[in-house]
């Protein structure tokens, strides 16, 4: 009897302690280590700066590469010249033509 109410004891230790470190894993999320926060500064700078899709800081020699990376995929897929192949594709669907219904050939 002694042993049972130790291990059902142990049990709900186990939960509560299970409970409180998912609690304080969202309190102590803030980053402490000054090289954690070094990265997440850096991330945040990094991503205020690519605002628009843009790349960030390009050097004239990677925008002549893009420049001909995506004329070679519009010569690969078909892309006519000054079409925008970053953009996502319009799709026009039409109805079709459908003709009558009550048809007297029967």
């Amino acid at each position: 009897m002694l042993t049972s109410q130790i291990q059902q004891a142990a049990r709900m230790l186990g939960a509560q302690a299970r409970r409180n470190y998912g609690v304080s894993a969202v309190v102590l999320s803030k980053a402490t280590d000054p090289i954690q926060q070094l990265f997440v500064n850096k991330l945040r700078d990094y991503k205020s700066k690519s605002s628009g899709g843009k790349l960030v800081d390009p050097t004239p020699e990677i925008e002549r590469e893009l420049k001909q990376e995506l004329e070679k995929l519009a010569k690969q897929y078909g892309g006519a010249s000054g079409v925008d192949m970053t953009a996502f594709p319009t799709f026009k669907f039409e109805e079709p033509k459908m003709g009558p219904i009550n048809s007297s050939s029967a």
